[in-house]
């Protein structure tokens, strides 16, 4: 096997850009070409999707969810059948800036109708997302804008608008907090129905007029009767907009920055790639494809490989891509939706407004057991569609596989997964132990049990759990 710089430039994209592959959809993609995979990738309308109604066939719960665990299924179901990888990893990766938690909204329809938005929103314009999220009635619960009222603001969403969502801490003050606050009184929910006797009803914004509050507001040196959108306007005048929502995606897609409250305070790692995609934000007038265009493309991105701890998110659900373990209706998703919360990332429930905290705070003791475990047992499993053809390719070519080919094939067929030398040793002492492996007829399944513990001693290494 052969593999080129545009091959392994590919790879690096469907982990980043997607959420893992398998091998036939690596070589479908690898048909295209680099900027023919991005392409691909940003056009996501062009494919059609998975059949959701075969996994509500098999999963009736899932589809008018009574709780959180139907309704994280329903959302691992798309993550791991997805057939337009790049929509469901900006849903994710919005799902994380703007982080709305189960634990308090307490209803797993609206939260998955707020995914549902991000899917159709995230790959388009930043203001129109603005004002749908602002509209979310996840959201507005989630922040208390129910609770905003004219004559009794409450700034919860008006400051988490300005501190997380847009322009960061140190761009506004708190009077512009109060002033956006006003400006946001009378976007709320209609009546909530009762749950009793027949379920959840989805909720719905409404806007309130006789509680909105009409008077003169001043927020950021602006001075004028203003309302949401209005706020949303003067908030993407500001030269810390296209800023944060730069450092967003470069933290995101690119190398792990610092949590998000100390970016005020800690500059970013690279400041020359922020500037650029803040100016493509501006001059696409705050369209999302044409950034992502321009950073698939960036010599900083094609560079990033392994610099970025992989979320929990991303190691299972690219692992059991890569292996073809559970695609389809498949009846464990149920316990296997909990592995994610286990290593930290608990789907549709952040633990705060901040969203969770990436890069190496996503590895602990208990969380990297749980990580290593999870990607062993399933590269191990020699029953595993995937698996079986990764070995299938180790054994191609060649009646019998020396144990420094074995690692070389195994590492190709995984990524290619880059090592450092000592990882490489290690691989290969691991290997001699079994010295050449047969794949004649009567050797090829103890010889594929152990190409299989190869792949899972790769899947253990700390190159595999950087993405």
């Amino acid at each position: 096997m052969t593999v080129t710089a545009e091959f392994s430039l590919i790879t690096h994209l469907l982990r980043r850009a997607g959420l893992g592959f398998s091998y036939d959809e690596l070589q479908q993609y690898a048909e295209l070409g680099y900027e023919g995979a991005v392409e691909k990738l940003l056009n996501p309308k062009s494919d059609p999707n998975f059949d959701y109604y075969e996994f509500i066939r098999r999963h009736p719960q899932a589809d008018n969810p009574p709780g959180l665990l139907p309704g994280q299924m329903k959302y691992f179901y798309y993550l791991l059948n997805t057939k337009r990888p790049l929509e469901e990893k900006m849903a994710l990766f919005w799902h994380q800036v703007f982080a709305t938690g189960y634990s308090k909204v307490n209803d797993p329809h609206s939260t998955l109708s707020q995914m549902d938005m991000f899917r159709e929103e995230g790959l388009g314009n930043y203001r129109t997302l603005l004002i749908k999220v602002a509209q979310d009635p996840a959201m507005i619960f989630w922040l208390d804008n129910n609770e905003n009222h004219k004559n009794a603001p409450n700034e919860n969403w008006g400051r988490e608008l300005l501190e997380l969502f847009s322009l960061g801490v140190g761009n506004y003050t708190e009077e512009d907090v109060y002033e956006c606050s006003r400006a946001f009184t009378g976007w709320t929910t209609e009546a909530r129905i009762a749950v009793f006797p027949y379920g959840r009803y989805p909720w719905k914004f409404e806007f309130r007029p006789e509680d909105h509050d009409y008077s003169e507001k001043t927020f950021l040196g602006h001075t004028g009767n203003f309302d949401g959108e209005d706020i949303i306007d003067i908030i993407l005048e500001q030269e810390a907009c296209p800023r944060f929502i730069a450092r967003h995606l470069y933290n995101f897609f690119v190398e792990d920055e610092p949590q998000v409250p100390a970016w005020n305070i800690e500059p970013p790692n690279n400041p020359e790639a922020v500037e650029y995609l803040a100016n493509l934000l501006v001059e696409s007038n705050y369209e999302i494809t044409p950034v992502l265009r321009g950073l698939f493309h960036s010599d900083f991105f094609k560079e990033s490989a392994y610099k970025r701890v992989r979320s929990p998110i991303e190691l299972i659900v690219g692992t059991l891509r890569l292996a073809e373990d559970m695609i389809g209706p498949d009846p464990r998703v149920q316990e296997t939706v909990y592995q994610p919360g286990f290593m930290g990332q608990e789907l549709m429930d952040p633990p705060s407004v901040e969203g969770w905290h990436t890069g190496k705070e996503w590895i602990n003791s208990g969380a990297l057991v749980k990580r290593v475990n999870f990607v062993t047992d399933t590269m191990s499993d020699v029953n595993l569609p995937g698996v079986r053809k990764i070995i299938k390719k180790v054994a191609e070519g060649s009646a019998t596989t020396s144990p420094e080919m074995l690692v070389e094939r195994c590492l190709e067929l995984m990524g290619p997964l880059p090592v450092k030398d000592k990882t490489r040793e290690e691989l290969i002492d691991h290997a001699m132990e079994y010295g050449d492996i047969g794949w004649d007829e009567d050797s090829y399944e103890d010889s594929a049990k152990k190409a299989a513990e190869m792949l899972a001693l790769i899947a253990s290494t700390r190159e595999y759990q950087f993405g």
